[in-house]
């Protein structure tokens, strides 16, 4: 007489295997962590740097006057009687052609690339530390060249900065001596080399630390996993059906 497990069989009394609990997998190895941190620093320093007008420190009818690229801190205007007065606040040029020479203009466009091309490469590698396969190592040095064409860019912005220095509203600010890479009276503020600073080490650093910053991707884990899974299934079965 043959008989069967109908407890076995019934598949509601079949084992359950036990949910793990989800916890936030990074995509990142500590080197990864490391380079997602400088690579947010570097960042938000040449961005924070590039909105600021204090790349360039003059004075102009006795007060202090400070530029960036678009932007002017104290500027004079024609009072009563047509005399200059200082207006003392800071603001960007009323519009783009407005920028006191052709070579600050292109510094403007140039170096705004760069900082975002670093602010989205610095979110995506702050996101790969709270999600897992997001990242891998091809990625992460694909983001790292991405980087070192962001800190060229910026590079590339401060060293076309010093060709508008010849301008007349600079030289205005500068003692009517400054010239192309001639300072005069003026002198280099701490956002330009902050800006500067921060473009070298996205270019050097983090370019380096991105090519280890990815994990290597282990499909054949994930396939065992799946083959455990359905082996585990299957020795029940055949169990239940066993006479």
């Amino acid at each position: 007489m043959v008989t069967y497990c109908i407890w076995c069989c019934d598949p509601t009394h079949l084992p359950i295997p036990a949910e793990k609990p989800v916890t936030m997998r990074s995509s990142l190895t500590m080197v990864g962590t490391l380079w997602a941190f400088l690579s947010l620093v570097t960042a938000v320093t040449s961005s924070t740097s590039y909105f600021l007008p204090y790349w360039l420190f003059g004075s102009q009818l006795g007060k202090p006057v400070s530029f960036s690229t678009f932007r002017r801190c104290n500027y004079p205007v024609r009072g009563e009687g047509h005399s200059l007065i200082m207006v003392e606040e800071c603001g960007r040029y009323a519009s783009f052609n407005a920028i006191p020479s052709l070579a600050w203009q292109m510094c403007t466009v140039v170096t705004g690339a760069g900082c975002a091309l670093l602010l989205l490469v610095a979110l995506a590698a702050v996101l790969g530390c709270c999600m897992e396969e997001l990242i891998s190592r091809m990625m992460g040095r694909c983001m790292g060249a991405a980087q070192f064409v962001g800190g060229l860019l910026i590079s590339s912005g401060c060293a076309l900065y010093p060709l508008g220095w010849n301008s007349p509203e600079i030289m205005q600010t500068c003692g009517n001596v400054s010239n192309q890479f001639q300072l005069g009276t003026c002198r280099l503020g701490w956002a330009y080399y902050c800006a500067g600073g921060g473009a070298a080490a996205a270019m050097l650093i983090c370019t380096w630390l991105s090519c280890f910053a990815g994990r290597n991707p282990k499909p054949v884990i994930l396939v065992e996993s799946i083959m455990r899974n359905t082996n585990s299934y299957a020795m029940e079965l055949n169990h239940c059906l066993k006479p």
